[in-house]
């Protein structure tokens, strides 16, 4: 029996997301295809776990700007070293599980776990194939490390590979399969029945509205957005969800109880059902993490950034903005004038919706599975 082990890192919900994607996958369609799934940080050092995940939401929270020059920084210079040398050390331990369990793939969905395996086989410690999954709509360095001894790099992108390539990337090793979805969005939705279940009219238009989830970033402008949204336009209806953050969900229900919208709005804390709440959206509000940013291309929705994280998030939003998906609300744009170009403008809204198809690849799980298992 093949074993394919599958590491993810917890530093945003991304990494996890699409790892679960991948062994559901395996593990529906290759009955003889052995899978396990661990997250590579916790097991080599739960302490350096629970400082590394605390601290990184605690400076997206509190010191976005912070993150920005960690994430640059970490491609190059005395930070990069560090943590190619760190990586080096944890992968001795991790080592450890690999000779007990013997893989015959590594599928990876975190830059560390590529790291540190590449570092094993360079040392004859390993000799299963190594996959990278890139959850991102740029490529950032920290990828890379120990790449001639990666396999398999899968991207979402044509430009992701061409910049790869620039990097010096074999393109035989490069797949633009797109970042591992959910099987749910696949699915084909009762509109009518989603619609009813939430309360909603059949005869406006649905906004989906993400409003930043625990780390609730811009708080004041996403309820400067959300406000404009329901004061301006009488033919929409917003499900706004606050995700794990009470502030924003306390900001939300009080907007709603000022402007006695409570017809227009529906605000959810947490929900499961974001593939069954897509199907039925016209248009999707949200900071550009890759996995939203993924759902909401296969679900072929128009985007309106806000809040992105410097680092990632930012060259995921100019990334979208560029190829005609998506507008970016920056911090100093008035959010109406932004707005009324896409709602008042039926043209702009059918051009973005087709350019999120075309963006979009929604058998990317599918894909990368049978490109690894298959062929």
């Amino acid at each position: 029996m093949k074993k394919v082990m599958i590491f993810y890192a917890s530093y945003g919900g991304g990494h996890l997301s699409a790892a679960k994607a991948i062994k559901n996958f395996i593990d529906d369609h290759y009955k003889e295809v052995q899978t396990e799934m661990v997250d590579c940080v916790k097991y080599v050092n739960k302490t350096l776990d629970k400082l590394s995940t605390s601290a990184y939401k605690e400076m997206a929270k509190k010191a976005p700007w912070a993150w920005g020059k960690v994430y640059y920084n970490s491609q190059k210079g005395l930070l990069a070293k560090i943590s190619s040398s760190s990586n080096k050390l944890m992968a001795k331990k991790l080592n450890k599980l690999l000779m007990e369990y013997k893989p015959n793939l590594i599928i990876s969905t975190h830059p560390f776990a590529s790291q540190m395996c590449s570092y094993l086989r360079k040392n004859h410690k390993l000799d299963a194939k190594i996959a990278t999954i890139m959850t991102d709509f740029a490529p950032h360095d920290q990828w890379l490390v120990g790449s001639d001894y990666v396999d398999y790099f899968f991207v979402s992108n044509d430009k992701m590979k061409d910049s790869l390539i620039d990097l010096g990337i074999d393109s035989f090793k490069i797949f633009v399969t797109g970042i591992p979805l959910s099987a749910r969005f696949l699915e084909e939705h009762n509109h009518k029945k989603i619609l009813n279940d939430f309360y909603l009219s059949e005869d406006k238009k649905t906004i989906l509205f993400f409003g930043g989830g625990e780390f609730g970033l811009g708080k004041n402008k996403t309820v400067q957005i959300l406000r404009t949204l329901l004061e301006n336009y009488s033919d929409i209806q917003v499900v706004a969800i606050s995700g794990k953050n009470e502030k924003m969900k306390s900001a939300f229900q009080e907007l709603s109880n000022e402007l006695h919208a409570e017809s227009k709005i529906k605000i959810l804390e947490y929900t499961n059902q974001v593939p069954e709440l897509m199907s039925i959206s016209d248009l999707v509000i949200t900071k550009p993490g890759g996995l939203t940013i993924t759902e909401s291309l296969a679900s072929k929705l128009p985007i309106i950034i806000i809040n992105p994280l410097p680092g990632q998030e930012e060259e995921n939003a100019e990334f979208l903005e560029n190829a005609g998906a998506a507008i970016w609300i920056k911090k100093d744009d008035n959010p109406k004038q932004i707005i009324d170009t896409i709602l008042l403008n039926k043209d702009k809204l059918t051009q973005m919706r087709k350019n999120s198809e075309m963006l979009s690849r929604p058998y990317s799980t599918r894909d990368i599975c049978k490109i690894l298992l298959e062929d």
